[in-house]
Parts: C-alpha cells; sequence; structure tokens
C-alpha cells in the first residue's frame, strides 16, 4: 500500500499494489502532482500461520525487492519505505513478535542501502504502522539497533468505531480528548529516547473514528475540532509526521467521496500547513478546560501562529495574551473558522464569516484573514477555531 503527499497539505492517500504497469500509471500521476510517496511493504509476506492471530517465521522478502529495484529502474523517487501494517503488540488480525521484526527490518534496511547504492536518494526506513504497545516498541527499537529505524509509525483511532453514537459527545469533551492521547504520546516519546534516540515519532495514520469513520460526524465541520487538537498535541510530544486518514474514501475523507470537494478538515488541515512552523511553543491558558490552545514558531516567516479551539457549545472566550513581545505590533492577522448557520454538523466550514467553496474554476478559495489591533482580546466563539498570526514578534525559540 503506497501512501502519497501533497507538498502543500502532507496528507495522506492511498493506492494499491497491483501490476507493474498500472502502478507505473499511479506513479506518474503522483509526480506530476509533486507529491512525497510513503510506500507500505507486506511484512507477512512467507512466513507462517500458526494461531489465531499470530505468525511466525521470517520475512520473505524477494517480492519487495523486485518492486523497490523496478521503481528505482523507473526513477520513482520513493521517500520512505514502511515495514508493515498493524502487526504491532497483539495486531489487529496478525502479529509479529518483536525480536523476529526487528531481525527483518535490519534485512530490509541492509536490502535497500545496496539497492540504492549508486542512488542520490536514500529513503527513510520507517515501522511498524500499527497501535502503541510499549513493551513491543520498546523491543523493536532495542533489537534492531542504531541506524536502522527512522521513525516508530503507530495509528491513532481513539474516538472509536465509526458507528459509536456518542462519537459527537466525545469530541466537544476536553477530558476525553486529553485522557485518551496524552499518555500515547508522552509514553511514545519517552520510549524513543529511552530505547532508540536515532529515532523519531510519525503518526502513521489516523481518522479519529475507525471503519471508514462516522457518516454523519466524519465529514462535518466538528470533526476539524479533534483532528486540529490532536495536530496540536502531537507536536507538543514531538511527533515529526502526522498522516491523516484518508484523502479520498470513507465518511472521513478530506475529499467527498462523490464531489471531490474539500470537507471543512482539509481546509483545517490547510490552514495549519499554511500558518503553522515546526518549531513548537509552551502554552498556558488559565480558565476553562474546554478552550485549547496550541503555539508554534509561524511557518518560514518571522513571528507565532497560535491555534485557539472552544470546544464549548455556548460559552465565548476572550483571550488576552500575556507577553510584552506583541505590544511591539500593531495588528495581528485572525482565522476564524465555523459552521454555516451555526450547525457544526454542517459540510460548510466558513473562514472569518464566509463560506470556503470552490472558485468557478475549480480551485481553491483565497483563505484571507483579519487584520485586527494587537491590543484587542482575541474574541473566539463557541465551537469554533482560531488561527492567530502575531508576525515579526521576535521569540528565542523560534530565531535559531
Amino acid at each position: 500500500m503506497g501512501r502519497i503527499f501533497n507538498p502543500e497539505l502532507k496528507l495522506e492517500s492511498s493506492i494499491s499494489c497491483q501490476s507493474h504497469s498500472s502502478q507505473s500509471g499511479a506513479f506518474i500521476m503522483i509526480f506530476d502532482f509533486r507529491a512525497v510517496i510513503i510506500f507500505g511493504l507486506n511484512a507477512l509476506y512467507g512466513r507462517n500461520h500458526i494461531q489465531i492471530n499470530k505468525w511466525t517465521g521470517a520475512w520473505n522478502s524477494t517480492n519487495a525487492r523486485d518492486f523497490i529495484s523496478y521503481s528505482i529502474s523507473k526513477g520513482y523517487n520513493v521517500d520512505t519505505w514502511e515495514f508493515g501494517n498493524e502487526l504491532s503488540g497483539q495486531g489487529v488480525g496478525a502479529s509479529v513478535d518483536a525480536e523476529q521484526y526487528a531481525k527483518d527490518l535490519m534485512v530490509l534496511k541492509a536490502m535497500l542501502k545496496e539497492l540504492y547504492n549508486d542512488s542520490h536518494q536514500q529513503p527513510l526506513l520507517v515501522a511498524p504502522g500499527g497501535f502503541f504497545d510499549p513493551q513491543w516498541y520498546a523491543q523493536l527499537l532495542q533489537d534492531s539497533g542504531p541506524g536502522t529505524l527512522d521513525a516508530m509509525t503507530h495509528h491513532i483511532y481513539n474516538l472509536g468505531g465509526g458507528d459509536d453514537p456518542h462519537i459527537q459527545a466525545k469530541i466537544m469533551d476536553p477530558e476525553y480528548l486529553s485522557s485518551t492521547m496524552i499518555d500515547t504520546f508522552r509514553t511514545l516519546q519517552l520510549t524513543i529516547e529511552t530505547n532508540g534516540p536515532w529515532s523519531s515519532a510519525w503518526v502513521g495514520e489516523a481518522g479519529g473514528s475507525y471503519n471508514s469513520g462516522n457518516r454523519v460526524v466524519s465529514n462535518k465541520f466538528l470533526n476539524s475540532f479533534w483532528y486540529l487538537d490532536q495536530l496540536g498535541m502531537a507536536s507538543k510530544y514531538n511527533t515529526k509526521v502526522y498522516c491523516r486518514q484518508t484523502l479520498i474514501g470513507g465518511n472521513y475523507g478530506l475529499l467527498d467521496l462523490n464531489t471531490l470537494v474539500p470537507n471543512p478538515d482539509y481546509y483545517s488541515a490547510l490552514l495549519w500547513h499554511r500558518l503553522m512552523g515546526k518549531g513548537v511553543l509552551d502554552i498556558e491558558v488559565s480558565g476553562s478546560p474546554y478552550l485549547r490552545a496550541y503555539g508554534h514558531c509561524r511557518k518560514k516567516r518571522s513571528g507565532i501562529s497560535m491555534l485557539l479551539i472552544n470546544l464549548s457549545n455556548s460559552t465565548k472566550f476572550s483571550v488576552t495574551i500575556l507577553d510584552d513581545s506583541s505590544k511591539t505590533l500593531k495588528h495581528r492577522k485572525e482565522y476564524h473558522l465555523t459552521a454555516k448557520d451555526d450547525n457544526y454538523l454542517s459540510q460548510t466550514m466558513l473562514l472569518n464569516g464566509t463560506p470556503l467553496e470552490l472558485t468557478e474554476e475549480g480551485g481553491l478559495p483565497p483563505l484571507k484573514p483579519l487584520n485586527v489591533l494587537v491590543e484587542s482580546p482575541i474574541e473566539v466563539a463557541p465551537l469554533s477555531i482560531a488561527f492567530i498570526v502575531f508576525p515579526n514578534i521576535k521569540v528565542g525559540a523560534c530565531m535559531s
């Protein structure tokens, strides 16, 4: 399975493994869109199925070698190879123990070095693309050793199944959002620091609710609340890459499955990508837990960007920035996201009161901010999201 990323969004789609000719067509299309490719390899090939979900024995690498060699011969620039899908810990339908998985990763790493020996590009190797199991992940790092794994990928579906009738309540519950994810991010960060500091944490797949998402919520405005909150939380715990499930497909697609028109999460992701840089700032919020706040260095420009999420459906928050550095500015830029007709289950998102809709030519609409006097408080309406940019503020953490 290949994961395809548009550099403007860093978002995931998928292509299936078929014939060389059909795969070539898919790759050519991807390159036309200047996408970055992460391709997943079958990690069960050649193993023995001994119990209900347990597989043993060494991985057979011949199929992977043939495909990688073919990709190189065609000049297909695969940025990252991922080994396996949901085989960690107890697995999902199948599992492989960490000791054998580590041995197979070392085989794959040696093969990549061999095959890319004459290439200017050296792809990354990531694994296991499963649900986080602390003991299993720790052993995988220990047994595979330095220089093998560039990143540990894990999957997140913290809202449960797509048929869960409580999904809406979960998204608006700050305690639920924190309790289901903070420990996972923190423990994975500690696991990597302790057992494999040469690696890093990636979210390899996340869609909120599994089994294609929820038909009522996943393609609506409300879905952006857990999504953006999780992006902010993942960044705080040193997650380097976040892959959203999915670009097209199911209820949780960023594009509507039938019309290909962007769903609200598409615009949320686009604003995050354009405004939030790599540097993560420590933001403290006093008051209600329903106001979530995250801060980053501004993307590719001087200044800082903040994300404010109001999970309350009745309370408006008035936010004051207690930092003298902002007083040197006259104006800040504000991007307020709300639902059409104040219906949080609307499929139409408003930016500063204007519907985000494709142009007549089919292009993306302009994402224009409001220019607001910096001394005025930031008003965050009930069940709304705001990106706030303070241009040209000099913050030590953002000046390196």
